[in-house]
């Protein structure tokens, strides 16, 4: 008999509810034959409220969770497989709605819901991709929180789902939504700085040692089976709830995927580049003696087409960042600098003068991004932080973690990032999956 946690029993269960005929191998088969039709979708009103599901509320999704509320949106479901989580997430809408939003485990009772406009994934990282994957096919719009995949293969996958099934799909990147910055990123696409050859990144903190985790009885509290999902089955360890698991591969993206995918997005977008042609990783896990598999310590450099370049650098267990802040980017041009620390810019002559900067109480946070989000599912249009572009942001990420797991240079295909005669190397462009779980459009 199948698992009650199994991509198999849900399709048993699922059929049943809906009188559904035949047989579905997972979960991903099922979801794209029994999706309500996007002809079938009536656009909504401007005045009417969107719907949405909520997807992961420990961490992000709480604060979405009052985002998308006070934005107008209504919650109809609030799920994490944590039940401690519901109940505070639930909280937040209090008595904004008139109708308080269901309490669930299972994010598929969203994709069942043919009244939810919108699927919101705040999970960890190992379930963006596939989650945003299932909400298209389900004929959700989605709003999927960075980075935007687990993995290369995702994020092109999460562009083809969007784009089939005609949905409007956004990354959790606010600062493309940023008044402040969208200023800066006006200003260098100007050329008020000059020519703009070079863009850096960092992000700087003081990380505890995780220790070494030792086998434990799961809680009685969490679904652990559910919460890894589409990655293939461990066993449960103390120290990777609820926020560990950024530093172990099988589920995280370590650093550069945690924080360094927000400003390398803002320098790509700055620089008017894609996809990079060479990608240069130093750096190690230096600080602690523990179970952290991804770099502490950690500086990249991508070089792109016409006398471009980003770099990054990372640093887990020093807070002491560049410009005395801990996050931030900077664009270098031929006639001067724009400094981007959030939520807004200060602007440089070529003898690092300050000339110009943003607004005192420039506006930062969600509000925004989510509006811009909820702007687009109404008319159609491509949001600020596309699917599309938050692969092209992610995938740096990815390749950056690639060339420092291989222990190499990489040298990629300024069309579409793949990585050109490293067969290791891309094997990591993709990852197993539990059987049935496998991402398909």
């Amino acid at each position: 008999m199948p698992d009650a946690n199994s991509p198999e029993q849900y399709a048993l269960d699922r059929r049943q509810f809906l009188q559904a005929v035949g047989s579905a191998a997972g979960t991903a088969a099922v979801v794209g034959t029994l999706a309500e039709p996007r002809a079938a979708v009536a656009a909504k009103g401007p005045n009417e409220k969107l719907t949405v599901g909520i997807m992961g509320v420990n961490g992000r999704g709480s604060a979405l969770t009052r985002s998308f509320v006070t934005a107008g949106a209504h919650v109809s479901y609030i799920c994490d497989v944590d039940e401690r989580a519901i109940a505070k997430a639930a909280a937040i809408v209090g008595d904004q709605q008139q109708i308080k939003p269901a309490g669930i485990s299972d994010f598929r009772k969203i994709l069942d819901d043919k009244s939810v406009d919108i699927l919101i994934c705040a999970a960890p990282n190992h379930w963006h991709a596939p989650a945003t994957i299932l909400g298209c096919a389900a004929g959700k719009h989605v709003y999927v929180e960075k980075p935007c995949s687990h993995n290369p293969r995702e994020g092109e996958l999460a562009i083809a789902a969007a784009r089939k099934n005609d949905r409007v799909v956004t990354m959790g990147s606010q600062r493309r939504s940023w008044p402040g910055i969208v200023e800066a990123i006006q200003k260098i696409k100007a050329g008020e700085i000059g020519k703009v050859h070079y863009a850096r990144a960092w992000y700087n903190n003081k990380r505890p040692n995780i220790k070494h985790g030792q086998p434990a009885e799961v809680p009685s509290w969490l679904n652990w089976t559910l919460w890894q999902g589409p990655a293939p089955e461990k066993a449960f360890k103390d120290n990777i709830l609820h926020y560990n698991w950024h530093w172990h591969w099988h589920y995280g993206n370590g650093e550069l995927g945690n924080n360094g995918v927000h400003a390398l997005d803002v320098c790509r977008w700055g620089l008017g580049v894609d996809y990079p042609i060479r990608v240069t990783s130093g750096g190690g896990k230096y600080r602690h003696d523990d179970d952290q598999e991804t770099p502490d310590t950690h500086v990249v450099t991508y070089n792109f087409p016409g006398n471009k370049s980003i770099m990054w650098e990372g640093l887990s267990w020093s807070p002491l960042g560049s410009m005395l802040n801990q996050f931030g980017c900077s664009f270098h041009g031929e006639n001067g600098s724009i400094v981007i620390i959030d939520p807004g810019y200060k602007q440089y002559d070529d003898r690092n003068k300050e000339i110009a900067a943003s607004p005192t109480g420039s506006r930062g946070g969600d509000p925004d991004h989510v509006g811009n989000f909820l702007d687009c599912v109404r008319s159609s249009k491509r949001p600020n932080a596309d699917i599309e572009e938050g692969h092209k942001s992610t995938l740096m990420c990815h390749l950056g973690n690639i060339a420092h797991r291989v222990n190499r240079v990489l040298t990629t295909d300024e069309t579409n990032g793949h990585i050109a005669n490293d067969e290791a190397a891309m094997n990591l462009w993709s990852r197993e999956y539990r059987p049935g779980w496998e991402p398909k459009v």
